[in-house]
């Protein structure tokens, strides 16, 4: 699975004009989900989300996690995040996971989060969406399961 998180002072999807999920301050998760990812991948993901400590603290320092400054996370799914750039000018998705399945570990990765006491919002999947929001710092990290799961990047995949 790769994330595109981003801390966020408001954030808000749209769908055919109509907000699906807003949130005030928190993050905004993109979540790609490739090929061969399952259930540990998105439990890990959503506590390694939840549990970033990327909020100042009094001092001014990023010590703080979602949870304890009381944010949300907006939650978008994005295939094109396990686009594959590499050769030509247009991007392969042949890395990214199949719909079906691919919508049932977003759901889950979405289930982790709410576990852990975290109120989610979250944009429609597989619709065309408009995702609006106020970057803070700006702060954007990426986090990809298959760098730090011990998979090799790329697998399950022809590329």
């Amino acid at each position: 699975m790769r994330a595109c998180i981003q801390r966020v002072s408001e954030a808000r999807v749209t769908v055919d004009g109509e907000v699906t999920g807003q949130i005030g301050r928190g993050l905004v998760v993109l979540l790609g989900v490739a090929q061969g990812d399952g259930q540990p991948e998105a439990q890990s993901l959503a506590e390694k989300c939840v549990g970033l400590r990327v909020f100042e603290d009094d001092a001014g320092k990023m010590n703080r996690s979602l949870d304890e400054v009381g944010g949300a996370m907006l939650v978008v799914s994005q295939f094109t995040l396990l686009g594959d750039c590499r050769k030509g000018r247009r991007p392969s998705f042949i890395g990214a996971a199949e719909p079906e399945s691919a919508e049932a570990l977003y759901e889950q990765f979405v289930s982790h989060v709410r576990a852990q006491g975290i109120e989610v919002a979250t944009g429609r999947f597989r619709a065309s969406m408009q995702v609006a929001l106020v970057n803070d710092g700006p702060v954007t990290l990426w986090i990809d399961t298959m760098e730090r799961g011990g998979r090799e990047q790329g697998a399950g995949s022809e590329a």
